[in-house]
């Protein structure tokens, strides 16, 4: 795993949570109850870079998908965001899964351009998705073997 990223634990709950407030607008920050219940969902796990960032994501049946993404906004465009995300994609990829599926708003450009530059495409949109009446865009990407390690 990439230096200062490690699995993310229940006793990381408060911090993510603070972590998403900082990083949504109010409407669709997840407290910890949510984060926690997220992270214990049977094939759910998260990668965190303490204070900056974590990502949440579940794998079953060889497909993935990421939860939440939640970066800092002092900590953004500095690469952490990709870097969770590799992360994730190389755990899953370890553990024989190849297809990783996510959701973003279609507003949110610099997300969009994120999941581009890892490879993601659109697959399907979810009309109004969002708080604020935006839609979801649902990206997708294959895992392939070296990602695993």
């Amino acid at each position: 795993m990439t230096p200062g990223l490690r699995a993310a634990q229940a006793m990381d709950v408060p911090a993510m949570a603070a972590l998403h407030a900082a990083a949504f607008p109010p409407a669709e920050a997840w407290g910890a109850d949510a984060i926690g219940m997220m992270l214990g969902l049977s094939g759910a796990f998260g990668v965190i870079s303490p204070g900056t960032g974590f990502v949440l994501a579940r794998a079953v049946a060889g497909e993935a998908e990421v939860l939440t993404l939640a970066v800092a906004p002092a900590a953004r465009r500095q690469g952490l965001g990709a870097a969770l995300v590799r992360a994730v994609l190389a755990a899953v990829g370890a553990a024989g899964g190849r297809q990783m599926f996510l959701e973003v708003s279609d507003g949110n450009a610099p997300a969009r351009a994120l999941y581009a530059s890892l490879g993601f495409a659109p697959v399907g949109r979810r009309a109004k998705y969002y708080a604020d009446g935006t839609d979801a865009l649902v990206l997708s990407r294959a895992i392939f073997e070296e990602e695993a390690g």
